[in-house]
């Protein structure tokens, strides 16, 4: 009988995604977010709570990007988890908590979530920081 042989595991590398804010593309950035996590073999509950994560932070992006905007996306692998910095420009200075449904949402999914405003030459910063652990036992359920 042979043995079967595994190869060793990737390194999962950092990936940077940009794309036009559009609802359209937040499925392409949730998709490139869940391999990503799949290859750090989160379990499957981690990875349902991913898919709703980036699917609501992206949307609230969306939602406040300017029209011409650019949603950019850093994915950064750690031993903590997975790190996601998502970036749009906004013509009005609202923040993402703004939306207290939507920002609830984030709160509960992720281990950490940040945000920030700042100013920029043609309006608004609007970026979130966002951290999904292996497990949903680092968030005390």
């Amino acid at each position: 009988m042979s043995e079967l042989q595994t190869s060793r595991p990737q390194r999962v590398r950092d990936v940077e995604i940009r794309t036009s804010a559009d609802a359209e593309q937040v499925g392409l950035l949730r998709s490139f977010a869940v391999d990503v996590a799949m290859r750090m073999d989160f379990d499957l509950d981690v990875l349902e709570d991913l898919r709703v994560l980036v699917d609501e932070a992206c949307s609230l992006l969306v939602r406040l990007s300017r029209p011409d905007s650019m949603l950019i996306c850093r994915l950064e692998p750690g031993a903590e988890g997975l790190w996601m910095h998502l970036l749009v420009e906004a013509d009005q200075p609202t923040p993402p908590s703004a939306d207290p449904l939507g920002w609830q949402i984030i709160r509960a999914l992720a281990d950490s979530a940040q945000e920030q405003l700042t100013t920029a030459e043609t309006g608004y910063r609007v970026s979130l920081e966002l951290l999904a652990g292996h497990s949903g036992t680092d968030r005390g359920e």
